[in-house]
């Protein structure tokens, strides 16, 4: 059976099976369906008509094609590529669709690049949240991969465990899905180090003035602090 492609990508060469693949003629989703007959912003709509080439099915993971049990409210997950003209991802035209559709959607975002196609995956997830504080989501970016060399793994004993893994490797390219929540917030946690790290570096070799020098070396060595108990806990 021919399967449904963006460029050149498809559900096959992700790795997917076969039965999890949108047949050919079938995937391709116009864009004006997402914002012609949907209150939009100017700005969203420019995101679809400018920055988007291609939006496409490529595959859907469920029970029947994984054998593996959906116990909760996820029943299915949709593989769905974006073709860019852009070079960045339009992460408020992917919220858009991601809210318009409860099942979870993995995106797969495809760009041009100098040595052919490049992908990188992304998701709408929910950030966690402390008691009595509102519940909010954002869409994840992960790493651009050369498009032969992406692959998705199914990972876990039920729908909702793959989806925590589809939701890792986008995130944090590994397909572990134990204890997300607590990873992302732990690698969020270091790229904001590092790059506060970076920051005091700089103005450290820059100040003139002693007692400055001074203080800005104690942030620093907090900084560092924080970053070795963070990266011993890992």
């Amino acid at each position: 059976m021919a399967v449904a492609k963006c460029a050149s990508v498809s559900a096959l060469t992700l790795g997917l099976p076969q039965q999890a693949a949108m047949p050919e003629g079938k995937g391709i989703l116009p864009k004006q369906m997402f914002y012609a007959k949907v209150p939009v912003s100017s700005g969203l709509k420019r995101r679809f008509v400018n920055d988007i080439s291609e939006i496409a099915v490529l595959g859907v993971v469920n029970s029947s094609n994984t054998k593996l049990p959906a116990e909760g409210k996820l029943k299915e997950i949709l593989i769905v590529a974006v073709s860019l003209n852009a070079s960045e991802v339009p992460v408020d035209a992917l919220e858009h669709i991601a809210k318009l559709r409860p099942s979870g959607i993995l995106f797969v975002c495809i760009r041009s690049g100098d040595q052919g196609d490049e992908c990188a995956l992304a998701v709408r997830r929910a950030l966690p949240v402390r008691a009595g504080h509102v519940q909010q989501s954002t869409i994840f970016v992960g790493q651009w991969h050369k498009a032969q060399d992406l692959t998705l793994k199914i990972c876990g004993t039920k729908i909702e465990e793959v989806w925590e893994s589809f939701n890792s490797q986008a995130i944090l390219n590994t397909p572990n899905p134990e204890n997300l929540d607590a990873r992302i917030a732990r690698s969020q946690s270091l790229s904001e180090l590092h790059n506060l790290e970076a920051k005091l570096t700089k103005d450290h070799a820059r100040a003139k003035n002693p007692t400055q020098r001074n203080e800005i070396y104690a942030k620093l060595h907090k900084v560092r602090a924080q970053l070795e108990s963070l990266n011993a806990a890992i």
